[in-house]
């Protein structure tokens, strides 16, 4: 569920959103979300001063409070 969120968010944001990947790991208590966009879509990703992104993990985490597990999500270049 909170993959395809992710993935959902980012596919709207890129240019390319064929290359969006999101791969979780996934923990007891706490998953791990990593978010692999193309190059030149990163910057959209992240927004200025990281405001987009910052958006993107205050979603994450209110999706997540609701299966009362804890999300990170990591945006690798």
């Amino acid at each position: 569920m909170l993959k395809e969120l992710v993935e959902f968010m980012a596919r709207a944001l890129v240019d390319s959103p064929e290359l969006v990947k999101v791969s979780e790991i996934e923990g007891e208590q706490t998953s791990v979300l990593e978010l692999r966009v193309a190059k030149e879509d990163l910057g959209k990703v992240i927004g200025k001063q990281g405001r987009t992104a910052h958006a993107m993990r205050t979603i994450l985490s209110a999706a997540s409070t609701k299966i009362r597990k804890r999300a990170v999500l990591e945006i690798i270049e």
